[in-house]
């Protein structure tokens, strides 16, 4: 037993080193990735700042609508990140990648462990990135305690997980990077469909329940309410269930279909 955790440890530290050395030595995807929720943080709050802040207090005040979008901007950056993974895990298997590793002694699972484990790695040096951007240009917390800081960055990294084996799996059944890319695509469009940029309550009534029930305006209002002190209600047990869900969908989903492609 022991000898198995110690082969699978050292498979996985191996997966995971390869991955990062090819995240650095092909940044161009990541760095794009990364652009698209840094540019919408500029945009938003430089260009439509003034009038999206009316909207929400009743006066423009950009330094609220700041500290207003930018918990949904961190968010929105872990699923702009994971897309790289799912077009890395698609063009592993359809290179031939995974075939090769096939016929290798290591511990099978270590291949897709390397993958998750790098990706929350890369999602979380993405949130850190792209909050300094938010403080560069004004976002403060209010008074947030060392725990909720630590409860915030903790529910942060849950997130990275769930939409991490969600992406795993969506490179998994894609026949190439391209397609991969595009399954992966509604990851950055539910956080325009979500609290990010508006309230739920000025929202359409029709449209509403979609946009409260969906998994990134729970975790947006949490968020929030840790580093904002606003009120959380409901919303941190929804995006604990929420991430907790998608984790488990997307091991079980990712586990499945590249079990099928071993065989």
């Amino acid at each position: 037993m022991s000898s198995t955790l110690a082969l699978a440890v050292r498979d996985s530290s191996t997966m995971l080193r390869r991955n990062l050395l090819h995240a650095r030595r092909y940044p161009s995807m990541t760095l794009n990735l990364l652009l698209t929720p840094v540019m919408l943080l500029l945009l938003f709050v430089f260009v439509f700042g003034d009038v999206m802040s009316a909207g929400i207090g009743g006066r423009p005040d950009r330094s609220a609508y700041i500290a207003y979008v930018v918990p949904g901007l961190l968010l929105m950056t872990i699923g702009s990140t994971v897309i790289g993974t799912a077009v890395a895990v698609s063009t592993d298997m359809t290179e031939g990648i995974i075939a090769r590793f096939r016929t290798m002694a290591i511990h099978r699972p270590s291949v897709l462990v390397g993958h998750v484990v790098g990706s929350v790695l890369q999602s979380v040096a993405s949130v850190v990135l792209v909050g300094a951007v938010g403080v560069a240009i004004g976002f403060r917390s209010s008074g947030a305690t060392a725990l909720e800081w630590l409860a915030a960055f903790g529910l942060l990294a849950l997130f990275a997980l769930a939409l991490t084996w969600i992406a795993v799996g969506m490179g998994l059944v894609s026949p190439n990077a391209e397609a991969a890319g595009n399954n992966a695509m509604p990851l950055i469009l539910l956080p325009l469909l979500s609290s990010a940029f508006t309230p739920v309550d000025s929202m359409p009534g029709w449209f509403r329940p979609i946009a409260e029930y969906q998994p990134f305006t729970p975790a947006i209002e949490t968020l929030r309410g840790l580093l904002l002190g606003t009120g959380i209600g409901h919303n941190g047990w929804l995006a604990v269930a929420w991430c907790l869900g998608l984790t488990v969908l997307g091991y079980f989903w990712a586990t499945s279909k590249f079990n099928r492609h071993q065989g």
